[in-house]
């Protein structure tokens, strides 16, 4: 019998991931899960042209702010634009990015984040990312969010956010293997 190739494998864990993720409860912030124990989060969604992958945020306290991270992938031949994200976890999402000023990284709000068609665009710490202001609730390890993003021409998709550490610094990876897309 033939092996199959490392892209066949990649492939058939995606569509196991996603069927996870189907079956996994949609509550606002999942509850009763064991410490350290994330709820499965979408492994792929779409809008139009754009795939989001590895949606997670920081643990953060209630009333404080948040960060959501995430990849953007635009499939299709012409560019798009990130314009907004809502979620009921929070009173305000701000699309921001990290800029030096001098010898300090500074946020700064953005209008808009640019998807060139083709390419992947990440939100990362340090980077660009959601900032979600006036939790209205904490932010706890192992739960999930629903987060609505905006694109001007793809329109709009909810994905759930994983919740991972107050210090993480992306997704878990399942299995071992961290999923990036580059």
């Amino acid at each position: 019998m033939p092996r199959p190739n490392r892209r066949a494998f990649i492939r058939a864990a995606g569509v196991l991931a996603t069927g996870v993720a189907l079956l996994a409860p949609r509550l606002p912030l999942a509850q009763g899960m064991p410490p350290g124990m994330a709820m499965p989060a979408e492994a792929e969604a779409r809008a139009g042209a754009i795939v989001i992958t590895q949606p997670w945020s920081r643990a953060a306290m209630r009333g404080g702010s948040g960060a959501a991270f995430l990849t953007l992938r635009n499939t299709g031949t012409t560019a798009d634009r990130l314009l907004g994200a809502t979620t009921p976890a929070a009173g305000k999402v701000e699309l921001h990015s990290m800029v030096r000023d001098g010898d300090v990284m500074r946020m700064r709000e953005q209008p808009a984040i640019d998807l060139p068609p083709g390419q992947d665009v990440v939100l990362r710490p340090g980077g660009l990312h959601l900032m979600m202001l006036g939790l209205a609730q904490p932010l706890e390890r192992g739960a999930t969010l629903p987060l609505t993003l905006r694109f001007e021409h793809a329109g709009e998709v909810t994905v759930q956010v994983a919740v991972q550490a107050a210090g993480a610094s992306g997704m878990p990876a399942m299995g071992g293997a961290r999923g990036h897309m580059h």
